[in-house]
């Protein structure tokens, strides 16, 4: 996928099977007819020390392979300067020769091939090149070398056909020494290029030995290998001592050798898997989590069950003692009648009642509140007007912050946060290195047949040729930008300024379709899958072979045959700053590009049986845009079910004769449109100071705070009518205030304080949303206190003066008197009835509060247990419309796609001085550091199950230092001025014209930039870095020199202030394994920083990791700490309020328990519900803390105030406030959030639907279950005492 990959892969491989199989002087080919050597031909043949087997050169192919002459001769003797040339490349051999001068430097220029790709291990290089040297310059050459077959060429004998003989122990030496060495650039072995794969030195030595057809690199004759020679031919095979990859003189880097004692030494320990702690009983296994919270239920419910047998025994013997006591039935009966007296009226009426002789002792806090309520109450119910004016006007002010509002759909601004540790690391990859580039990309796939249900293969000739159809069309995209036509090569990436490095199996065929059966169609495709690092015919268009995983998929291991998809992909050029033209440009093709596949290509490969996704870099994006609109019906549909919902609730149980007058349909109409003035006064505030809005917020906030907000809505309008119709107006509204007032106020700022936690979370569309909502929620409980207040006022008024509801203008008869009984004061509806004579005193059965809080407390445990096996993330697929192409190509993306996210390892301030150990603590080539960088990523990539690292890393800088070595003769060499010459095969050295090379031209006196006496331990000064790497940098890859840095390492290295003697940042390239789960990609990007951070303090260098995706998913390092600390700052928070507003920790610590419960139990139904864990839910279940408080606090304080013992105190709760809780609480959450199980885009039920839901049920059931009985056990002592006074005194006023 990375451009670098290709630039250099093309080249190296072009010229390291061009070297290993024309390797000079071994090399002799005939095309005309061929002569095998008969027996009574060979009995002349001579095979003795100091003889040769083949001598001179005798002809050339047709392809221009030299060809050597069969020739049975004594070895000659050289001259002093060929003989000094053959020593420096071949020390082993000594005195007499069987080459000629020209024999020599055939094999020195083809060497020079492979050298580039060994040269970072000698000794894998050295026994690499004895091999040939023996092979074609050995005086004994004869011992081991037999000609089988000859050709004639222009009447000239030519060589065929050989048998080299060679032991086997040279073979496995040579392997050993070279099956580990690293070819860099192209994260891959070194005998990829050089041996087709080998596996083993007999694999290698038939690689070599191969006959390579016309125009094709490799051997121009057959070289069969054995390992003995007949007795009777004297021949003895060749036994050149080999160099262990270990050799303390020639020994190499561990990245090469790992299997050296000293790089075993200094192996990084295994990192072990977290293995989860579990227990065996029998044949059982389980967590031990699961086994310990098992043994606490047990031991909690066992000590709760003996409490309370030992409780009831006690209570029995206590009632039996005391029905001697006459007075005691006095007293009850008293009480009862009391509360068969009052059932129907509010706690606090009763505190004026002198009748009831109640006196409630509120808390300091609730007594000034109910004192406020009372008196503001008055006011209000006085001053409607003013009220409702005033506090409209306000909002409509804020709302005005509107006309800046703007809504953010970029995924980086609405995922990232802007302070977080990988965005920093971006930024400075991105402006110091260079931007990743733009992918753009198609999955072809094929469908099951309807037999077996398999997926048949990609590879056929209909679907490469309809791939040549799309490629045809995709080239035709013209895109209009700013009046100029932008196509895919104005704005593709180039890595060698020529052709886009488009990454599709047409490549094979160098993108034109008459190449197809020029090469030989599909057959040629299943060539190119198993030899695409070595057949030239196989090159891209760009000069680079074509890894088949970057371009297939659906396939298991290498079957690349089985590929049931074609992955096409085609990079593009990225920029920094998104306002520049090159990323306008690349935008505008995209768009074009998405527009052809949606109107032709996918109907296209229908019609074909094939499946196509896509996308674009701009995908994301625009479809979030998309979004913004695709659930305004559902938003409208929402607020029609809830204002019906709402009309119905607040007008009680209908009766025909009055519904005209009894209906609150207005005053419904009026709270809805209050919650939508809540909503446009918090987001016209944060727009007017600038904070941009998100979709989250323009679909979740409205039915968030409409659920919220309509809950205090009824609340407050079964308050004023449960009020006696012989008070007048303002006492009715002063009297629920001061009833409900002091609950409300505090689940509203419970509610505020849990939402605001959600701001400090990093993520900013979650932030904002917290932020947002906050705002409305707190503006929301304003208007309803104001607006509202004011508003039932009105419409009390209007009922009383028997005002149609909706037409307040029209006026009913006075027949209709039998209105008012619905107004208020009436008998308590049939759900408060079921509250008071059903559902309480089954609640308070003692065998029904034993299954009660067992079953409670159990699956509250179970959650916990459960909470562990929640996953972080949040998949892409789920934040977009359900009907998104998106959807498809990010399932085809897990099922198909067989490579990993390139990663990146960036090292700031690397010192390349000579003064300094930075080179060293880098490289991985010959005398590098065994715990260097690049040998501890190597070493981390043979366990890729836990690093997550594909691959060794390629690195610019041993390619640099091999580029350098004297050894690499072709690649550093300067003119006699100085300056760079390239190599032979590249202008001005080879006419880019004609193809020809010749060495007697303007190149014949380049030289090699040093000498080994030049350099420093092989190691370049300071000054000689400096000069050079700007050359390697701009140096071109080609057959005789694969080590040029342009393309592949074009943005590694920064060079701005080298000259400083520091590279400011440069970067070494790998890739991480296939990541197909959102828990991968986060368990890989913690498994970089966490090598990265040891390399780091090992090195003292500052190294860090860089994928694109890392910035997305860094808040999952951490999500599980953000998600506690958050959830406890909430719950604290709503603690500290309670605590405040009561004044009684025994209530605020009930509460506490409660709200815990139902979070745990909400993070159990997350995973049971498969819903990861992420900044969406964290601010999911922050807000939970806040909505949860509304199911508990009206309950407790209504229990709080009541008089009896604990049983009786519950059943006077919930007659009170049960019924609100239910229809005013329970239903109206209900009714708003089930309307998003419509939603089009998936995160809204996901996330909104799903898990709002569960809170709702969860709320209800702790509320009206679980809370009356732990109050019915553990409930905190009343508050309201029944006393005696004289009936002319008046009744004790609340005390503060």
């Amino acid at each position: 996928m990375d451009s670098p990959c290709r630039t250099v892969k093309f080249l190296l491989l072009i010229s390291l099977f061009q070297v290993l199989y024309i390797a000079s002087i071994i090399h002799a080919e005939g095309s005309d007819k061929r002569l095998l050597l008969t027996s009574n031909a060979k009995s002349g043949e001579r095979h003795s020390e100091e003889y040769c087997a083949m001598y001179d050169i005798c002809g050339a192919r047709d392809d221009g392979k030299v060809l050597n002459c069969p020739s049975n001769s004594p070895s000659k003797k050289p001259d002093d300067l060929l003989s000094q040339k053959i020593q420096s490349l071949c020390p082993t051999i000594t005195g007499n020769v069987c080459c000629t001068e020209a024999q020599f430097e055939t094999l020195r220029s083809q060497v020079q091939q492979v050298i580039p790709f060994l040269v970072g291990c000698p000794a894998c290089l050295r026994n690499f090149l004895n091999l040939f040297c023996e092979l074609s310059c050995s005086p004994h050459q004869s011992l081991f070398v037999n000609v089988t077959s000859i050709s004639k060429v222009k009447n000239n004998l030519t060589v065929d056909g050989i048998d080299f003989y060679i032991t086997d122990a040279f073979g496995e030496g040579l392997y050993d020494s070279c099956k580990d060495v690293k070819f860099g650039t192209m994260n891959s072995r070194a005998l990829d290029f050089v041996g087709a794969g080998a596996q083993n030195f007999k694999d290698w030595y038939a690689f070599i030995g191969r006959r390579a057809a016309p125009n094709l690199p490799g051997s121009p004759y057959a070289i069969t290998f054995k390992s003995t020679a007949p007795v009777s031919s004297g021949m003895k095979p060749m036994n050149v001592s080999t160099y262990s990859c270990a050799d303390t003189s020639l020994g190499c880097s561990c990245g090469d050798c790992p299997s050296a004692p000293v790089c075993a030494n200094t192996a990084p320990p295994r990192e072990h898997e977290k293995s989860s702690c579990s227990v065996r009983i029998g044949s059982l296994k389980a967590k031990c989590i699961d086994f310990a919270l098992t043994i606490l239920y047990i031991v909690l419910l066992s000590m709760f069950l003996g409490c309370g047998l030992f409780h009831r025994k006690r209570e029995r013997n206590q009632t039996s003692g005391m029905k001697s006591m006459p007075n005691s039935m006095d007293g009850g009966e008293i009480h009862s009648v009391i509360r068969r007296k009052d059932e129907n009226l509010p706690m606090q009426m009763l505190e004026n009642s002198p009748q009831t002789g109640n006196r409630v002792q509120l808390s300091i806090v609730q007594g000034y509140m109910s004192m406020f309520y009372r008196r503001y109450g008055t006011w209000v119910a006085r001053r409607p007007i003013h009220v409702l004016s005033v506090s409209v006007a306000v909002v409509l002010l804020l709302c005005l912050g509107l006309i800046r509002f703007k809504v953010e759909t970029r995924p980086e601004k609405l995922w990232v946060g802007p302070g977080s540790k990988a965005t920093e690391e971006k930024k400075f990859f991105d402006s110091h290195l260079a931007p990743f580039y733009r992918i753009e990309q198609l999955i072809l796939a094929t469908t099951p047949d309807a037999e077996d249900a398999k997926l048949p293969s990609i590879v056929t000739e209909n679907n490469i040729k309809l791939l040549f159809e799309i490629q045809k069309k995709v080239d035709g995209i013209r895109a209009n930008y700013s009046g100029s036509m932008v196509s895919l090569t104005d704005i593709c990436m180039k890595p060698l300024d020529q052709d886009c490095a488009t990454q599709s199996v047409l490549q094979y065929f160098q993108m034109d379709p008459q190449n197809y059966d020029n090469y030989g169609g599909v057959e040629h495709v299943h060539y190119c899958l198993q030899h695409y690092t070595s057949a030239d015919k196989c090159m891209s268009t760009f000069k680079a072979p074509l890894d088949p995983s970057t371009a297939l998929g659906g396939f298991s291991g290498s079957n690349y045959s089985e590929a049931s998809a074609f992955i096409v992909t085609y990079p593009v050029n990225n920029a920094i700053d998104k306002e520049g033209n090159k990323t306008d440009k690349a935008v505008a093709w995209e768009k074009a590009f998405i527009q052809l596949v949606k109107e032709e290509l996918l109907q296209m490969v229908q019609l074909k049986n094939l499946t196509l996704s896509f996308s674009s870099e701009s995908s994301i994006e625009e479809e979030l845009k998309r979004e913004s609109t695709a659930d305004v019906t559902t938003i409208l549909i929402s607020y029609l079910v809830m204002f019906a919902y709402i009309s119905l609730t607040l007008g009680g149980t209908p009766h025909l004769s009055s519904f005209y007058i009894s209906s609150k349909v207005l005053l419904g109409l009026s709270g809805v449109l209050l919650v939508m003035l809540s909503v446009l006064g918090s987001v016209g505030l944060f727009s007017a100071i600038g904070v941009k809005s998100t979709l989250i917020i323009m679909e979740v906030i409205p039915f968030l705070v409409l659920a919220v907000g309509v809950d205090n809505m009824c609340i407050l309008v079964h308050a004023v009518k449960r009020q006696p119709l012989e008070l007048p107006l303002e006492g009715r509204i002063s009297n629920a205030l001061v009833e409900v007032g002091p609950s409300i106020t505090l689940a509203s700022l419970s509610e505020v304080l849990a939402f605001a936690v959600g701001s400090f979370i990093p993520m900013p569309a979650c932030r904002v949303f917290s932020m947002f909502a906050a705002l409305a929620v707190l503006l929301d409980f304003l208007l309803q206190v104001t607006a509202f207040v004011a508003l039932i006022v009105f419409d009390f008024l209007r009922a009383e003066d028997k005002r149609v509801d909706c037409v307040p203008c029209l006026k009913i008869s006075s027949s209709y008197a039998e209105s008012d009984k619905g107004i208020g004061g009436g008998r308590p509806g049939l759900l408060a009835q079921y509250m008071k004579r059903v559902h309480a005193p089954v609640l308070s059965l003692w065998g029904v509060k034993i299954v009660v809080i067992s079953i409670f407390i159990g699956f509250a445990l179970a959650s916990i247990a459960l909470s562990t096996r929640v996953e972080p993330g949040l998949e892409q697929k789920i934040v977009l419309p359900r009907n998104s192409y998106l959807q498809g190509y990010f399932n085809n993306v897990s099922e198909y796609l067989r490579i990993g996210p390139p990663l990146y390892f960036v090292v700031k301030n690397y010192n390349y001085s000579s003064e300094s150990r930075h080179t060293n603590q880098l490289c991985s080539i010959s005398q590098c550091d065994s715990n260097s960088l690049l040998n501890e990523i190597a070493r981390a990539s043979l366990t890729p199950e836990s690093s997550y690292i594909a691959k060794p890393a390629a690195s610019w800088l041993d390619d640099f230092l091999v580029w350098l070595s004297p050894e690499a003769f072709g690649c550093c060499r300067k003119f006699t001025n100085g300056s760079y010459c390239p190599p032979d095969d590249q202008p001005p050295c080879c006419s880019s014209d004609t193809g020809s090379c010749d060495l007697s031209g303007v190149c014949k006196d380049c030289t090699t930039c040093f000498r080994h006496s030049d350099l420093n331990n092989d190691r370049p000064s300071t000054a000689q870095f400096r000069d050079k790497l700007p050359w390697f940098l701009n140096a071109l890859p080609s057959a005789d020199c694969a080590k040029g840095g342009h393309g592949a390492y074009t943005s590694s290295v920064e060079l701005e202030g080298i000259e400083n003697g520091v590279i400011q940042a440069s970067s070494f390239r790998t890739y991480h394994t296939p990541l197909n789960k959102q828990i991968d990609y986060v368990n890989s990007m913690r498994a970089a920083k966490e090598f990265s951070s040891r390399v780091s303090d090992s090195l003292k260098m500052e190294v860090f990791p860089y994928s694109v995706f890392y910035m997305f998913f860094e808040q999952y390092l951490d999500i599980w700490k953000t998600a506690l600390i958050n959830l406890a700052i909430a719950i604290g928070a709503v603690f500290v309020v309670c605590l405040v507003i009561t004044c009684s920790l025994w209530s605020s610590a009930i509460i506490l328990l409660v709200l815990a419960m139902i979070v745990v139990d909400l993070m159990g139904v997350m995973a049971i519900l498969d819903i990861q864990l992420n900044a969406v839910s964290v601010v999911n279940l922050v807000m939970s803390v806040g909505i949860a408080v509304e199911f508990c606090v009206h309950i407790t304080f209504a229990f709080s105030v009541s008089s009896g013992d604990r049983d009786q105190r519950v059943e006077e709760a919930l007659g009170t406030m049960g019924a609100s809780v239910f229809s005013g609480i329970t239903l109206t959450k209900l009714v708003g959030v089930l309307v998003l199980c419509f939603s089009r885009t998936e995160v809204f039920v996901v996330y909104y639907f799903q898990m709002y839901l569960a809170l709702v049920l969860l709320g209800f059931l702790h509320g009206l279950v679980f809370l009356p009985v732990i109050l019915s056990v553990f409930g905190p002592p009343s508050r309201c005492k029944l006393i005696e006074k004289p009936e002319d005194r008046p009744s004790v006023s609340l005390q503060p």
